[in-house]
């Protein structure tokens, strides 16, 4: 956390020890800087007072690791060093130490888990899919997964794919799925080293084909226009379990002429710049930006401008509700039109809290969706 005056005329001077009273979402280094910005800070504080009464929303999870997940004072690290997943293949970027020492440069594709078959979901589903999953407890009790497996850590990314999609059905803004869905997924970063758990939309979206772009500045020069075809779940570490004798190879390059059941490509730069290119494939059903920060970036307005032109259902989400208020503020003033989606809580959100957030709020990765 840091002081909400920060970058004022006059340095910070400590750390931010002075909770406004009133909200508990901002400090101070100091009185002067919390009277100097007095007037900035009370058009918000109603707003952030509401926001800090539902963290208790937030934090409630079913797992049996949530009171330490959600301890905001709780080092990532030291979480993930329990589990036994500390740096690990698709586990390294969710720390710090872990993120600072990753390249998203390996074409490579991370195949496995780090975890035991009884822990994570490394084959097919044993059940048909209820009619609608929509809490973690509903899924793992499917995927007969118990629940002091951090799995869920990395299983945000496809479930909050599923669940924006379901949000968008829900509100007519796409027809049910049929045989095929194509999503435009924009700003992707540390899934890059995540990919094969997106290999659980086959289990979420049976019998359906998904082709993924994923469009965003993060991916390298030289894995522009990368295609990976995913023909199975991400793996366990047991050698003995059935998911080492699935088919042949995880993934099949663009080499081949097969289609995996997920097929993934990856597009280098913003999406308004891409777009026309991506457009030779075919358009497509829906638009996913996950843990989207458009308040804090300039370079989103062409690409909202773009995404109101196309008239392309889209869903983003963000790790606090403030940010999810500001990025709805932008987006309503580049298109002219309110949410479609109002601001929610997404059920399927990361259960581990974000160490270091400007504000005091509960943050946590793909926290609160929105359509449009």
């Amino acid at each position: 956390m840091e002081c909400a005056a920060k970058g004022s005329r006059t340095p910070c001077c400590g750390p931010p020890t002075r909770r406004c009273e009133r909200c508990r979402a901002v400090a101070y280094c100091s009185l002067s800087h919390q009277v100097s910005h007095r007037s900035v800070h009370k058009l918000e504080c109603e707003r952030l007072e509401q926001q800090m009464k539902r963290a208790d929303s937030l934090n409630d999870f079913p797992f049996t690791f949530t009171e330490e997940a959600t301890e905001i004072q709780q080092s990532r690290c030291s979480f993930l060093t329990r589990h036994g997943i500390h740096r690990l293949g698709m586990w390294m970027c969710e720390c710090s130490c872990g993120a600072t020492s990753v390249s998203f440069g390996n074409s490579r594709l991370i195949d496995g888990w780090n975890l035991p078959s009884e822990l994570c979901p490394c084959k097919a589903p044993s059940s048909p899919m209820p009619r609608r999953l929509s809490t973690w407890k509903d899924y793992y009790e499917w995927r007969e997964i118990p629940l002091y497996s951090p799995a869920a850590l990395l299983l945000h990314w496809p479930l909050t794919i599923y669940w924006a999609i379901q949000l968008a059905i829900l509100e007519n803004l796409v027809p049910e799925i049929s045989n095929e869905l194509r999503i435009h997924y924009l700003g992707p970063e540390k899934e890059l080293l995540q990919l094969a758990v997106f290999g659980e939309l086959q289990a979420l979206f049976p019998g359906v084909k998904l082709h993924i772009d994923l469009v965003g500045p993060a991916i390298p020069y030289h894995r522009d226009g990368e295609r990976i075809d995913l023909y199975a779940y991400a793996k366990c570490n047991q050698m003995d379990c059935h998911c080492k004798h699935s088919f042949g190879n995880h993934t099949e390059r663009v080499t081949t002429c097969h289609s995996g059941a997920i097929t993934l490509r990856l597009h280098r730069g913003c999406y308004h710049d891409c777009y026309k290119e991506l457009l030779k494939d075919s358009s497509p059903h829906i638009i996913i930006a996950p843990n989207a920060g458009i308040a804090a970036y300039t370079s989103w307005l062409p690409t909202l401008e773009l995404i109101n032109e196309i008239n392309v259902p889209a869903m983003f989400s963000d790790y606090c509700e403030e940010a999810s208020h500001l990025a709805a503020s932008c987006i309503s003033s580049a298109a002219g039109t309110a949410p479609k989606i109002q601001i929610q809580i997404n059920p399927f959100r990361q259960p581990l809290c974000v160490e270091e957030g400007a504000l005091n709020l509960p943050c946590y990765s793909n926290c609160f969706l929105f359509g449009f």
